[in-house]
This record gives C-alpha cells, structure tokens and sequence, in this order.
C-alpha cells in the first residue's frame, strides 16, 4: 500500500488563517481572538486584539482544541453535548476543557486532519463565520 505525505499545517498557513479570521471580523465591525492549532495541539498562531474581551482568547483556545479533538465544527457538536447526546459526558474524560460553542473549526489536507483554528469574541454564528471563512482560504 503506498501512502501519500500530507504537508502540515505551517506558520505560514497559520498567519494566513488569523489574517483571513480578523479581516473577515472587521468587515463585520467585530473584534476577535483567533487560535490556530497542529495536528498535535500546538499553538501555532494566536491574535488577541487589545479592544477584544479578555476571555475570548481563552476561548478561540478552546474552541480550536474542541474542534481539533473531535475532528468536527464545534457548531456541529452542540447537540451532542446535551443531557442524551452522544458526548455527554466527553469533557470529564479529557485532560483539556472542550468548549461547545460554535467558532471552532478543523482544518483539513488532503482529506487528512493537520490543525484547527477557534475565533471567539463575537457571536457563535459570527464566530463561525469567521472561522469558515480563515479554512476556506487554505484551499
């Protein structure tokens, strides 16, 4: 079986998704914290503007650490994490708190996993937004 090398996600990659997740926020009059994550959990890229809400740094981090440990947008994950839902009780498993809460997203290549941005500071569907928007210019 031959397999075929996937490039990692490298700074270069990184600065690109915080560049495209902040200019998408200030076109929308939102300011962001943006975090972009390895395959492994890395800290490649991080942006707090200094007019953004201190927590949010803390929960781009998340965001993108939620994503890139369930392989999924954290939008999509919501459900699950409800009383019945799939991943009730996911968050006491992990040595690192998850966080539901839409603004996280994985970040592919070539159908492989290599990373994760998170934006947080506005709303969950902006921050999705914004976060979509950062993938979508890898490709």
């Amino acid at each position: 079986m031959t397999t075929t090398a996937v490039a990692p996600l490298t700074t270069e990659d990184a600065e690109l998704l915080v560049a495209t997740a902040r200019r998408a926020a200030e076109e929308a009059g939102v300011t962001v914290s943006v975090t972009v994550l390895d395959a492994g959990g890395h800290l490649l890229a991080f942006r707090r503007d200094d007019q953004a809400v201190l927590i949010s740094g803390e929960t781009s981090t998340r965001k993108a650490y939620t994503a890139l440990q369930l392989n999924a947008p954290t939008a999509d994950l919501v459900d699950a994490v409800q009383p019945g839902g799939l991943f009730h009780t996911l968050p006491t498993a992990l040595d690192r708190p998850l966080l539901f809460i839409a603004g996280g997203v994985p970040v592919h290549r070539a159908g492989r996993l290599i990373g994760a941005v998170g934006v947080g500071g506005g709303t969950p569907q902006q921050d999705h937004g914004f976060a979509t928007a950062a993938v979508g210019a890898l490709v």
